[in-house]
């Protein structure tokens, strides 16, 4: 057996307990297949990663991205919270710019913003209306008429992400989905109403990965930000709140920045130590 190094931080939240858990296995290489996935299932977290040496000449870090029930080819709030291990454990970046990620979806930069990382959002892999037969799948699950749906799009950047459009904040937090008529990663957002210090309100559900709801998600909220700006529906540079339903107070900044948009957040420690595999 052999002693790994291990941190447990906060992401989207300045405040510990308040944003959404990573777990972090730095200097991974060694590991075998079912060690990284029976941790990820003892953690019991959205999200647990492992910090790997990089394949490509341009990154900095390669990153494994484990759910309790399976692999992501990426994902935001791992991306932010694995950089700032990284970084805290004496990484040095290439580029005097930026850090630059290699996780199974590619190469993802990210710089600093102030006190917050921000990661530039990938391409998405899908977009367009979401089809009928899924959206009809989306009204069974949070038992609302999809006549109720404002707007909708495909968001997928790697976990599948499918998205809608409600009325109004209110509406995101009173959802009380039923999981078992959901196949497909979702996520919902609502606008906030006036005077209100975020912009919008946003959920995310997805229990086919074992993750019934996600605390903070960095991914959809890279998606909708793409989905938004390029539309309309949102300006150039906005605020989420998400995790309010699961008594979180997670805050993703969105910002465009020339042909990048950008997703942005504060990570804090909460366990440093060391783990035996």
């Amino acid at each position: 057996m052999a002693k790994y190094r291990f941190s447990q931080l906060d992401v989207f939240s300045r405040v510990p307990l308040m944003g959404n858990a990573l777990a972090v296995v730095h200097d991974g290489q060694g590991l075998d297949e079912e060690t990284f996935r029976a941790f990820a299932r003892w953690t019991n977290l959205s999200e647990t990663t492992f910090l790997l040496p990089p394949r490509h000449p341009e990154a900095d870090y390669y990153v494994r991205i484990l759910t309790p029930g399976g692999e992501l080819p990426f994902a935001g709030h791992p991306t932010l919270g694995s950089c700032f291990a990284w970084l805290k454990a004496g990484g040095k970046a290439k580029s005097k710019d930026y850090v630059v990620q290699e996780c199974n979806a590619g190469l993802i930069r990210i710089r600093r913003d102030g006190d917050r990382l921000a990661f530039a959002a990938p391409p998405r892999l899908r977009t367009g209306l979401v089809d009928r037969a899924t959206l009809s799948q989306v009204a069974a699950c949070l038992e609302i008429d999809a006549k109720n749906f404002r707007h909708h799009q495909w968001v997928d950047n790697g976990p599948g992400w499918c998205a809608v459009m409600l009325e109004s904040a209110k509406e995101v937090l009173d959802l009380k989905p039923d999981f078992t008529r959901l196949t497909v990663p979702l996520g919902v957002i609502g606008p906030q109403p006036p005077g209100s210090d975020t912009d919008f309100e946003v959920r995310a559900f997805v229990p086919a990965l074992g993750i019934p709801e996600d605390p903070v998600t960095g991914s959809l909220n890279a998606g909708l930000a793409q989905w938004l700006m390029e539309t309309r529906l949102a300006g150039d540079h906005y605020i989420v709140a998400q995790g309010t339903a699961l008594r979180r107070k997670g805050r993703v900044y969105l910002d465009r920045i020339n042909s990048d948009i950008w997703v942005g957040g504060e990570v804090v420690d909460c366990i440093e130590g060391t783990i035996t595999f």
